[in-house]
């Protein structure tokens, strides 16, 4: 396989500049003020944290702007299987991964402007973002919060057109702190003076409030789920009510009802940045929205051909609790509408809550079948991994890959085509999707 241009450059830096995070902001300004300060030459920026939802937020904004016919630049984190699909470069037609070429000049400008000094990977691509998206013509740009909020490299942005802050709980908490309070707090870091915030759908009252609290402490509009605007279900139908009315919508493309609520968070801070959102484009955002790697169909390929015939087959890259439940209630509400036996293929890795991400699948799950994570130093050892979704409540094996958890199954299931989830971690998804033979587009 040949090496991208890109990967080289990524891998010099990996060489040269520690890995993981460093929260600070110093570092991240003072290369950006040699850059000439991209971040503040950009385009409406819709600013976006939180623990779980963040993603699908950004698909969904991506696909309500591209559908009103906005050309949109977007930052997300992390990739599942090529760095270049943290960079969606807009383009007629709709956004476009960053060409390697394009990248690579990038990444190899930004790493000579910041001239050997020290600093984090993830600070220099950070850079690589705002450089990329203040060069290339758009009309709103997108940018998803790595880790945190308060000290994440993202939060340079001084006057973002609305920032986000999606459902918040435990997660990180050797970086972010122990208490759900103590993260929102870190997440509402990227509120700023008088710029819109909208509050998507927290399941924690401390959290609501915190959030609350910050915006109106730096007098900023608020629109928060449940009071200024929400999305519920209706008749197989998505129905999206703010203060302008309501609106009967095909249902979200992605699947499980926390996307209603996911979809409703993005409509409100599209429209919260000044963007209108016709009835039309709402509809054809729903049905055309896409976000790989969580609670994906996952395409035919090299590894589907290794499960039992006529086997469903989804992939999520969720690893914490609060992303285990949403899994769960988008599983259970296919069994409602298609009972099929439910199989687990799990990989996780060692800073996440394994017992706790178990537990949600407790009287859902079969069996499951656990992995290592090939791609990251960190993960479980799958018989390790076993016991902690056995303490769960849940029947479980190690077995030494997907490859061979697919075969295992198709050679000792005699019942009806099983559905089957592989989740616990992006790192898993992306090997995944690797392995099969289709990465991200």
């Amino acid at each position: 396989m040949t090496t991208l241009a890109a990967d080289r450059e990524i891998e010099s830096l990996m060489s040269l500049h520690p890995k993981g995070f460093d929260l600070s902001l110093d570092r991240i300004s003072r290369l950006l003020e040699r850059l000439g300060n991209p971040q503040d030459h950009l385009p409406p920026v819709i600013h976006i944290a939180g623990t779980n939802g963040k993603g699908s937020c950004a698909a969904f904004s991506r696909a309500l702007l591209e559908a009103s016919g906005h050309h949109v630049h977007v930052h997300t984190s992390p990739h599942l299987v090529n760095w270049h699909e943290r960079y969606r470069l807009a383009a007629d037609g709709g956004g476009r991964l960053v060409e390697d070429k394009v990248f690579a000049d990038a990444i190899a400008r930004v790493a000579k402007a910041n001239e050997g000094q020290k600093i984090t990977v993830f600070e220099i691509l950070t850079a690589v973002t705002f450089l990329l998206f203040s060069e290339h013509p758009a009309d709103a740009v997108i940018i998803e919060v790595g880790l945190g909020g308060r000290f994440d490299a993202t939060n340079v942005i001084s006057d973002p057109a609305v920032s986000v802050i999606m459902p918040v709980s435990l997660d990180h908490e050797s970086f972010l702190g122990d208490r759900v309070e103590l993260i929102a707090a870190e997440k509402a870091g990227i509120i700023k003076g008088g710029c819109p915030v909208v509050i998507g759908a927290q399941e924690s009252e401390t959290a609501l409030q915190v959030l609350i609290e910050t915006a109106e402490r730096l007098d900023c509009p608020a629109f928060v789920y449940g009071q200024d605007f929400l999305a519920f279900e209706e008749n197989g139908r998505m129905v999206y009510q703010d203060e302008d009315g309501l609106m009967d919508l095909s249902p979200p493309r992605l699947p499980g009802r926390h996307q209603f609520a996911n979809a409703a968070a993005a409509i409100a801070a599209v429209k919260a940045a000044g963007f209108e959102i016709s009835h039309r484009v709402a509809d054809k955002a729903m049905a055309n929205v896409t976000w790989p790697g969580r609670m994906q169909k996952l395409p035919q390929g090299r590894l589907t051909e290794l499960a039992p015939k006529g086997a469903d087959i989804w992939l999520d890259g969720g690893h914490n609790p609060g992303a285990g439940v949403v899994v769960a209630e988008a599983l259970a509400e296919q069994e409602e509408k298609n009972p099929r036996p439910l199989f687990l293929i799990s990989g996780m890795i060692n800073t996440k809550d394994q017992s706790g991400y178990f537990s949600a699948f407790k009287g859902l799950v079969r069996h499951v079948y656990t992995v290592p994570v090939s791609l990251s130093e960190a993960s479980v050892p799958n018989d390790e991994l076993a016991i902690r979704a056995v303490e769960a409540g849940l029947s479980a094996e190690p077995v030494s890959s997907v490859a061979n958890a697919l075969m295992l199954l198709r050679d000792t299931w005699d019942g009806p085509p099983p559905r089957i989830l592989i989740s616990g971690s992006l790192y898993l998804a992306g090997a995944v999707l690797a392995e099969n033979g289709t990465p991200p587009v």
